[in-house]
């Protein structure tokens, strides 16, 4: 695969630009495209503390700018500055649970911070496709366990899955647009549960494990028998740069879904495996279910047969080997062995070599 992935992304007279660039994803989608020699600017709020970007000391790698997607003025400025080919939209208030604390602000941001970038996309010329990162979570959710497939019905039952239904109208409002009075391409990409090293957001399980493993202290964990189709982040990012490939080629699909192989694991499995990595004398405790069966959904699984069949993409982690490769992850770097720039290089040449 080496220096195939990304050709005519290579060839493109401009750079890509990733909203939520100093995100989980949007760092490991960085330093990818920096390894596939491909130029690249980023938009987003300024990093947390701790967080992969923090960590990989990546301020100032790329040239990037700090605003706010509800900032229209500023999304629009900052296009016309820097004319990206081509936009990867990850900018977003990413988690469930604090979608329940601020509704509205997730609102906001997900749904008219997306209205932002389409709006200016479409009145900078230089702009010729645009992939908007939307969720597994925006389907119709009865909890049976069927793995969800492009053309099932949307629903959000939580704040943020509501949201991400909303942006996915947005998306199909401004594929309208294009087919009326013409415009960038525009496509939805839905991925399950992406774990990695580097991630430390707040409810979480893997961040939830990974502290818990460097403190020594309890980790308590939610929902133990729910399941999620949990995937390496490279393997996502991967099918987004191969359907940014592909639409730029002249290639026609809505959205896509990007998951793992086989039945999806249940956190109780990931915590084994986990536990089994980074072997420590710890407490886990696992929450009753009935508590929580209101707040998130118990079952998600994804059908990915289509980006297989038109993209030739497939996961190169399973799930479980997503999951040691992140806990080896952690703990190369909490040993000092490697920095977390050289600890995400390893896993992105063992994608682009494998």
């Amino acid at each position: 695969m080496e220096l195939t992935l990304g050709k005519r992304l290579r060839e493109l007279p401009g750079p890509i630009l990733v909203t939520g660039h100093t995100g989980f994803k949007g760092t490991w989608l960085t330093i990818l495209l920096e390894r596939l020699n491909i130029p690249v600017i980023g938009l987003s709020l300024q990093p947390e503390k701790d967080s992969l970007f923090d960590r990989a000391n990546r301020t100032g790698v790329i040239a990037e700018e700090f605003i706010d997607i509800r900032d229209i003025a500023a999304v629009s400025k900052l296009m016309s500055k820097y004319q990206p080919s081509a936009i990867i939209h990850m900018a977003a208030q990413p988690l469930v649970l604090e979608s329940y604390k601020t509704p509205r602000d997730t609102f906001e941001t997900n749904v008219m911070g997306t209205v932002n970038v389409l709006d200016a996309a479409f009145k900078t010329n230089s702009v010729k496709a645009v992939v908007v990162i939307t969720t597994d979570k925006v389907y119709r959710n009865d909890n049976s366990g069927r793995a969800f497939m492009e053309t099932d019905p949307l629903a959000g039952k939580d704040p943020y899955s509501a949201s991400k239904v909303g942006t996915e109208s947005v998306v199909a409002a401004w594929q309208q647009i294009a087919k009326v009075s013409s415009g960038p391409k525009v496509i939805s990409v839905r991925a399950g549960n992406v774990i990695g090293g580097g991630d430390w957001a707040k409810s979480r399980l893997m961040p939830d494990l990974i502290r818990g493993f460097m403190s020594g202290g309890p980790i308590h964990i939610r929902n133990p028998l729910s399941t999620r189709p949990w995937q390496h982040v490279l393997d996502p990012l991967h099918g987004y740069l191969l359907a940014l490939e592909a639409v730029l080629a002249g290639a026609e699909f809505p959205c896509l879904n990007f998951g793992p192989n086989g039945e999806s694991l249940t956190v109780k499995e990931v915590v084994e495996i986990a536990t089994a990595v980074w072997p420590i004398e710890t407490v886990i405790e696992f929450g009753d279910e009935s508590q929580n069966n209101l707040v998130e959904a118990t079952n998600l699984q994804l059908d990915s047969s289509n980006a297989q069949t038109l993209l030739g993409w497939k996961p190169f982690w399973s799930q479980e080997d997503a999951v040691i490769a992140t806990v080896r992850w952690w703990k190369e770097i909490s040993n000092v062995d490697s920095t977390s720039a050289e600890a995400s290089l390893f896993d992105i040449n063992g994608l682009l070599e494998g």
